[in-house]
């Protein structure tokens, strides 16, 4: 185990997110402020057109009802004045801006028209008698645009006092002044929008640039300043008094943060402790195995007393050496990515034979201190895994089991497996007959170098199991045998299956 193995753990957190300002990425040409400014004037914007749609169409009605109101005045002023008035008819129609205009009521009816020769052509009728606000709005956007050149002829009732005497009035104009005022006041509408468009988004980018984006920058300035150099304790954000989300935010950062360095500093200094270990291991191991040999040599001393000791002597030796070996391979060892296909589960579970001290389903007589391997598995169930590694999580249970009964009576060895698919999962129960796991050991049971359950034992064999069920997506825990047969240790692994894109 070198320097760059033992430094990964701090060397992989920095990859991953804390990196240094070379690996930050650039602002964006247009912040959060200038985003928000954009999107008022714009919603302002729309506001104004939803506005001035309806109000575009009662300004015509209303500029036509004026002119309805002038035309009925004209004709009762030409009704008590001198008809025969050189002139009065075409000065009142020109005040009206009417070619024509034609009022009935009490049973008669009066025109006024300019002496033109020919009567003008009607181009389109407008009737604000029967004319609903839906087709207000366009008949004033084809007043704006102009579609139908020509006179217009509009149709209203009377109004003033005498309203009742006067069944309706009628005029003749020309729409070109009516188109001219309708683009005075969308010339008015659009400036006016744009002044109060304007002014809302000032005060709403004033307010938003306070409360949200001024104290957004802050945490945004404070996660880079604290990825340049996560274990300093003074980089660590101040929360301020606040609270709303912000607030909620910044207690959350700081809580972060600072559980982030006291990691790292913790892990930095595992790291320094881990090289020093891997050292003195590696240096104690070749010391040991020096040993070994002067002890194997004892063997052959005919002294009883060196006789009786010799074997406990060569198994300790031989203990430490497996012990400075599998911590030495837990240092260098760092787990591929499963390379998963769908198979039968029982092609998995014939590498159990391998394990010494288990005989297998098939055997007819179960050998001498053998323990009994009972197998309740389907032979077409599949499992999506990686044949090797989860073979070898099934090994190292069958393995440990094995020897935790090796103290029992022969017959009472059970090791028992069963398995069974259930919500798109492989499901493996792995139970024994053993005296089970001591409580200390359950408290540290897949972490390594502090679960493990012999006192000869390192913890680093469930852990290893841990981490590979853990790279298939599934999870291992420690339980009871669903058939309540077995009272030893008892595994529950389940492996997912993948989805179907990935399959």
């Amino acid at each position: 185990m070198d320097d760059a193995t033992i430094a990964e753990p701090t060397r992989g957190l920095a990859q991953d997110g804390l990196a240094g300002p070379a690996a930050r990425r650039r602002r964006p040409v247009v912040g959060l402020s200038g985003r928000l400014l954009l999107l008022t004037i714009a919603f302002v914007m729309l506001a104004e057109v939803l506005i001035y749609v309806p109000s575009v169409a009662n300004f015509q009605r209303s500029w036509l009802s004026d002119r309805l109101a002038a035309a009925q005045i004209a004709a009762l002023v030409l009704d008590a004045g001198d008809a025969d008035m050189p002139g009065l008819q075409e000065k009142l129609l020109a005040g009206v801006g009417a070619e024509l205009v034609a009022v009935r009521g009490g049973g008669t009816r009066r025109l006024l028209a300019v002496d033109v020769g020919m009567p003008p052509e009607i181009a389109r009728t407008v009737d604000l008698r029967t004319q609903s606000p839906f087709e207000a709005i366009p008949a004033a956007f084809a007043t704006l645009a102009g579609r139908a050149p020509g006179m217009m002829r509009v149709v209203g009732d009377g109004t003033g006092p005498n309203a009742a005497e006067i069944d309706f009035v009628e005029i003749v104009i020309d729409p070109e002044p009516l188109r001219e005022a309708l683009f005075t006041f969308s010339r008015n509408i659009l400036i006016l929008s744009l002044i109060i468009s304007g002014i809302t988004a000032g005060l709403v980018y004033l307010s938003l640039q306070a409360v949200i984006v001024r104290p957004v920058r802050r945490l945004s300035a404070n996660l880079e300043r604290f990825s340049e150099e996560p274990e300093d304790a003074s980089r660590i954000i101040v929360p301020s008094r606040r609270t709303d989300e912000i607030g909620t935010a910044e207690r959350a950062l700081e809580r972060t943060e600072r559980a982030l360095a006291q990691e790292l500093r913790a892990k930095r200094r595992l790291a320094e402790l881990g090289l020093g270990v891997a050292k003195i291991n590696h240096d104690l191991r070749n010391m040991l195995a020096s040993a070994q040999l002067i002890s194997d040599r004892l063997a052959d001393v005919e002294d009883p007393t060196v006789q009786r000791i010799a074997p406990r002597l060569i198994g300790t030796l031989q203990r430490a050496i497996d012990f400075s070996e599998a911590t030495l391979a837990y240092g260098r060892a760092v787990e591929p990515a499963p390379r998963r296909r769908v198979l039968p589960l029982v092609e998995i579970l014939a590498d159990l034979q391998a394990v010494p001290g288990l005989a297998g389903p098939d055997v007819q007589a179960t050998p001498e201190g053998a323990a009994r391997l009972e197998l309740d598995v389907e032979p077409h169930l599949t499992i999506d895994a990686d044949r090797e590694q989860l073979a070898r999580v099934l090994v190292n249970l069958a393995r440990n089991a094995v020897q935790a009964m090796a103290r029992m009576p022969a017959q009472a060895r059970v090791l028992r497996i069963s398995a069974r698919r259930a919500q798109g999962a492989c499901i493996v129960e792995v139970c024994d007959s053993g005296p089970g796991l001591p409580a200390k050991a359950l408290e540290h049971l897949f972490e390594p170098f502090k679960g493990a359950a012999r006192a000869s034992g390192t913890g680093l064999g469930l852990a290893i199991c841990a981490e590979i069920v853990r790279l298939h997506g599934g999870r291992i825990v420690h339980g009871s045998d669903p058939a309540g047969t077995l009272t030893g240790a008892a595994f529950r692994i389940e492996i997912p299956d993948r989805p179907r894109e990935r399959a």
